[in-house]
C-alpha cells in the first residue's frame, strides 16, 4: 500500500501530506484515518503511548465520542527527508456544551510507502467560549494552502 506523496519530501510535497492528514481527521472516520499509518504505527499523543493501526482506531473513535463538532487545521512548521512537524488548532465541545480550542505540535515519521510510523503529540486546551470559536468545518478552498494559525 502506498501513500503518496512518499519521501523524502520536499516543502511542496509535505503541505500536501499535511492538507490530506487535516482532510482526513475532518472526517472524524477513525477506520479511514488509521489507514495512514503502518501496522506497526508508535504514537505518543499527549500522555498516552500506542502501537499500530487497532489501537489508533480505538483510540480515535474515544476521542471523537468526547470531542463533539472536532474541526482541525493542520500548519507545516519543517520538513527534512521522512520526517515532517506540524503545529495545528483544533476546536471541539465536550458533553456539557463547554468548547475547548487545543493547541499542539506534531512530529511525523513515514516510511518509504508514505505511510505515517511514528507520531508524536504534545497538545495543551484552552477553554473558549462558543462566540470565540473560529475554526467551523473542513477547510474551504479559499482556506487551501493558508497557514494561519493565530496564538490565540
Amino acid at each position: 500500500m502506498s501513500r503518496p506523496p512518499v519521501p523524502p519530501f520536499t516543502e511542496e510535497s509535505a503541505r500536501v501530506k499535511v492538507q490530506a492528514a487535516e482532510d482526513a481527521w475532518n472526517t472524524r472516520d477513525p477506520d479511514r484515518v488509521a489507514l495512514a499509518y503502518t501496522e506497526d504505527t508508535v504514537w505518543r499523543n499527549r500522555g498516552e503511548f500506542l502501537t499500530g493501526r487497532e489501537e489508533i482506531t480505538e483510540f480515535l473513535r474515544r476521542k471523537w465520542a468526547r470531542e463533539l463538532d472536532y474541526a482541525l487545521r493542520k500548519e507545516l512548521w519543517g520538513v527534512l527527508g521522512d520526517r515532517i512537524a506540524v503545529r495545528f488548532q483544533y476546536e471541539s465541545r465536550d458533553a456539557s456544551g463547554q468548547w475547548w480550542r487545543s493547541y499542539g505540535n506534531e512530529q511525523w515519521e513515514f516510511d518509504a510507502s508514505g505511510l505515517m510510523r511514528r507520531r508524536e503529540a504534545s497538545i495543551n486546551d484552552v477553554p473558549i467560549t462558543e462566540a470565540e470559536r473560529r475554526i467551523f468545518g473542513s477547510r474551504g478552498d479559499d482556506e487551501r494552502g493558508v497557514d494561519v494559525l493565530p496564538v490565540r
